[in-house]
């Protein structure tokens, strides 16, 4: 059943339930937006599904990013996956999964919910925001012809250390996890990222535990679940549809505040980035929107803009099938 979403207008929920673990009950969430009567006739994307899905620490807020697609016929869809905002129940680990596999019954059951098996003739635009866009790319590897496009928003496809720093750090990872995966890692997020969002305007408050200031805590078994999607991506997967990849020109340390995380990535080393996605697959366009952070369509306006751009020029210069 569709219920009124939190974003009001005319945003709608849907629980999906997932079954249970140790810590209880599992849902994701899918919120809705469809397209005015006249958009869904007329637009010019009015057989596309669009399915986003959120970061780390991270539930669906981008309410212009919604309209973006629907003012252009589209259906948009985002998901927020088991344990993250509408979808995190009391006494769970925030955004926990041993594996970013786990996420293809959050994945199965959107589509459901979506009545993709009912709607063939649709086409389907996977849309991912950094560890989001890490496990979109892994999905529609796995599940070759179903995605006509995959665009991702800051995908984190590489760790921050690198190749090297990775492959040195995940065998102690891998090693904790097996006799502590649920064990907590020391914050090293220092809510420099949050602050640049709130200073340019576009982080909207959240309910309380949903999108921490500083991050959620992260843990062992989650780490290597991530350092192994990071390999994944290292030794190259074809996602088997176009992709757009949208990054910032430049990064920032996150270690000390300056100003110019106004319009940088100061969570992501965004070369490496580029780097990384040149191996998702075979057709592959890489964006860098100078003055982005690390969420490009929270950046400031003229940079939005300027990512939109890009994004409906890339839409339109694609034959999807």
């Amino acid at each position: 059943m569709w219920l009124p979403d939190l974003l009001g207008g005319r945003f709608r929920q849907r629980t999906l339930s997932l079954g249970s673990d140790a810590e209880g009950e599992i849902v994701a969430t899918l919120v809705r937006l469809l397209p005015s009567w006249p958009a869904s006739w007329t637009g010019r994307l009015r057989d596309v599904d669009v399915l986003y899905v959120h970061g780390w620490s991270d539930y669906f807020f981008q309410t212009g990013l919604a309209q973006w697609w629907t003012d252009r016929g589209a259906r948009f869809y985002a998901l927020d996956l088991r344990k993250y905002g509408r979808s995190l129940r009391a006494g769970q680990t925030p955004g926990y999964v041993s594996s970013l596999a786990e996420y293809d019954a959050d994945i199965a059951a959107a589509l459901s919910a979506m009545g993709r098996e009912d709607k063939p003739g649709r086409r389907l635009v996977l849309l991912g925001h950094s560890t989001g866009g890490l496990t979109l790319s892994l999905w529609a590897a796995r599940h070759p012809g179903v995605a006509s496009a995959l665009v991702l928003n800051s995908p984190w496809l590489e760790f921050q250390t690198g190749a090297w720093g990775r492959e040195a750090l995940t065998p102690l990872v891998a090693a904790r996890a097996r006799w502590d995966p649920l064990g907590m890692h020391p914050v090293v997020d220092l809510g420099f990222y949050t602050r640049a969002q709130q200073e340019v305007g576009t982080l909207p408050e959240a309910p309380e535990g949903w999108r921490p200031e500083r991050g959620f805590p992260t843990t062992p078994g989650w780490l290597k679940a991530v350092l192994d999607g990071h390999d994944t991506v290292a030794r190259g997967i074809d996602v088997a549809c176009p992709a757009l990849v949208l990054l910032s020109q430049r990064s920032s340390s996150p270690l000390v505040w300056r100003p110019d995380m106004l319009e940088t990535d100061s969570v992501l080393v965004v070369d490496d980035i580029a780097k990384a996605a040149t191996r998702l697959g075979r057709l592959v366009t890489i964006a860098r929107i100078d003055g982005a952070l690390h969420d490009v369509f929270l950046s400031r306006a003229a940079v939005r803009e300027k990512a939109y751009r890009v994004l409906g020029e890339w839409m339109q210069s694609q034959t999807l099938r």
